[in-house]
């Protein structure tokens, strides 16, 4: 299978991207989740929070995007989701420590976030070379030739598989009103793009940086660290419901 890189493509895949993310919030918070739960019933300046999160995740992309280009001999700015959502849940959690909340946020943002990368990364896909997260050599059956002639792994569509698969999982969950879920909904996400995000990076041709990792891997690992320990603070929160 052969794609060279299309021009405007990954432009026309950012805007379904993001009109696929804000049908999935209207949905989520009309019809799927009860009002208690969401961030306008928890943070006294929704948006200031929203200011935050917006700048956190572009300071985070860019600067994460960029250092790994430059680490791996690219001399060009990027932009990473991974450090846009990790620039994100930082801005945001300085926030919340600032003005004084504590509960769980995100939840409105999780099947958003889904629906986005599941959407945005077929843009990478088709994108070609140029976008720079094409995979490294394989032989598998399933390879692709991104116009250099040499066969690699589609990682841009294992990820939008996998997150793809996670929103299907968000919007089962919703529906059913399963307190697990509309506690850590949003941290259950980011757990589990870090997880894969984490194994696709093995097969990504990116400057290692620690032994076999790469720079998001760390980021990554931080992230999930985040949500596992953020699940387990949440106990009480869905074990009382």
């Amino acid at each position: 299978m052969i794609y060279f890189g299309l021009p405007y493509i990954h432009a026309v895949f950012d805007v379904a991207a993001w009109l696929a993310s804000m049908t999935a919030f209207w949905v989520t918070t009309r019809h799927l989740l009860p009002a208690d739960v969401l961030p306008a019933s928890k943070v006294p300046y929704p948006g200031a929070y929203a200011v935050a999160a917006g700048a956190g995740a572009l300071c985070g992309a860019m600067f994460f995007g960029t250092a790994n280009a430059l680490l791996s001999g690219v001399h060009a700015l990027g932009f990473s989701m991974v450090g846009g959502i990790a620039g994100a849940i930082a801005s945001v959690e300085a926030f919340k420590r600032i003005v004084g909340v504590s509960a769980s946020t995100g939840i409105a943002f999780a099947a958003p976030f889904a629906a986005t990368v599941a959407v945005g990364r077929l843009g990478c896909f088709f994108s070609g070379l140029a976008d720079f997260t094409y995979g490294t050599p394989t032989s598998l059956p399933w390879a692709v030739d991104f116009g250099d002639g040499i066969p690699r792994h589609p990682v841009q569509l294992y990820e939008s598989l996998a997150m793809a698969a996670m929103f299907v999982v968000l919007i089962q969950r919703f529906r059913a009103r399963d307190p697990f879920w509309l506690a850590n909904g949003f941290y259950l996400t980011v757990g589990w793009y870090a997880l894969q995000r984490f194994v696709w990076e093995f097969f990504k041709p990116y400057a290692t940086v620690i032994g076999p990792f790469n720079l998001f891997h760390i980021v990554c690992l931080a992230v999930l660290l985040y949500a596992l320990w953020m699940i387990r603070s949440q106990r009480g929160s869905w074990t009382a419901a």
